[in-house]
């Protein structure tokens, strides 16, 4: 479904992706893990068409992709769920959920799909009329998914979604985006600073060091490799 080949990327004339090649099939949930400023999110950002590809390829489904306006993306079918989730604080949940459907001309379709949200987010019906901004951190980070499904994505790409989150939520988050791929059979490309959680619900994952990918297995292999474990899981083997 989505392939990046040598891929450079970067702001400016600062680097940031140095020959970074992956792919999602459909279906999946793949993972990329790494430390802070391994350039996770400018790899998210660049396929997203926010950030311009320097050299190499980005193809979804079969088209090219590379240096395409955002929007046209998104009318492709790839929508981002940003880090820091980035509502509009001033609109109401409704309201953002209809900015998810803005490129969107199916009336009947978008009704039924703002059915499903209420029904996988109950709570956001309770706050259909409240502003998105006066939402706790968790409510924020579900409407910041509902507004992405909104689009009716055959990509969901997941920046950090359990950041600044109470564990609480991070769980109900997590299992959303289990059954966000299970039952309404959308692809994820998921980029998360907790590696732990994002490697139990995963299929594969890649992990990324300075731009570059390093290692690239089965999240079960993953889970078990000494260099993971020790570097992003927290576990030190005697």
């Amino acid at each position: 479904m989505l392939s990046l080949k040598g891929v450079h990327a970067g702001y400016g004339r600062i680097s940031v992706l140095k020959d970074v090649t992956l792919m999602v099939k459909e279906g999946e949930i793949v993972t990329l893990i790494g430390a802070n400023g391994a350039g996770k999110t400018t790899t998210l950002m660049t396929i997203s068409g926010v950030i311009p590809t320097k050299s190499g390829t980005i193809q979804f489904m079969d088209q090219s992709i590379q240096n395409q306006r955002p929007d046209q993306i998104v009318r492709m079918g790839i929508s981002q769920v940003p880090e820091g989730r980035h509502i509009f604080p001033y609109m109401t949940v409704r309201e953002n959920l209809d900015m998810g459907a803005y490129l969107r001309k199916d009336t009947k379709g978008i009704q039924k799909d703002l059915e499903q949200m209420f029904t996988l987010f109950p709570i956001l019906k309770e706050r259909k009329h409240q502003v998105g901004g006066t939402l706790s951190g968790g409510e924020q980070q579900m409407l910041a998914i509902s507004r992405a499904l909104m689009a009716r994505p055959k990509l969901l790409l997941f920046d950090e979604p359990s950041l600044g989150l109470a564990p609480i939520f991070v769980r109900q988050i997590f299992d959303m985006i289990k059954q966000i791929n299970e039952i309404h059979q959308t692809t994820i490309l998921l980029v998360e600073q907790n590696a732990n959680l994002a490697l139990k619900i995963a299929h594969r994952g890649y992990v990324m060091e300075n731009g570059r990918i390093v290692l690239h297995d089965r999240c079960q292999s993953l889970i078990k490799n000494d260099s993971v474990r020790k570097a992003y899981l927290g576990i030190i083997e005697d």
